[in-house]
């Protein structure tokens, strides 16, 4: 695990049983986590472009969004103990499907080229003007036969 989080973030518990919390608005309210790995099983809880500071990032744009979530996603699972390469499903939920899927799927394609994990996208309403994109992943810690454990 990294010794330098970003503000706000706190890890609970040994990494094969970590809780991360990145001070998400409503983490505290709901009882929820950002992170929650159990065993080799990684889930991270719907993340929107949101910046430390309580800014959107990128208002209106969807790939810029969603690039910025993955990057996210990217250091929550290495101080988990995961890679990208473990992930095994991703789940958007966009403000309008029609404008904002293009977007979404171009910065997945970028950022899982080679890896493929399944993934689902939906229209939701989103929290905030400018917010187009949501996204959720689960992942699996394996090795590179896909053997877990």
């Amino acid at each position: 695990m990294s010794r330098d989080l970003p503000p706000g973030w706190t890890l609970t518990g040994p990494r094969e049983n970590l809780t991360i919390h990145t001070g998400g608005r409503f983490e505290a309210v709901g009882a929820c986590s950002r992170l929650r790995r159990v065993g080799p099983f990684v889930f991270i809880a719907g993340t929107t472009a949101l910046e430390p500071s309580g800014r959107l990032h990128a208002p209106d744009d969807a790939y810029a969004q969603s690039l910025y979530i993955l990057r996210r996603f990217e250091r929550l699972l290495e101080e988990a103990g995961a890679e990208l390469r473990h992930t095994v499903r991703t789940r958007a939920f966009f403000t309008k499907i029609s404008e904002d899927a293009a977007g979404f799927a171009r910065a997945h394609g970028e950022v899982f080229r080679g890896i493929d994990p399944v993934t689902t996208g939906c229209e939701a309403g989103l929290t905030q003007p400018g917010m187009r994109v949501e996204i959720e992943l689960d992942a699996v810690i394996h090795d590179a036969e896909g053997r877990v454990g």
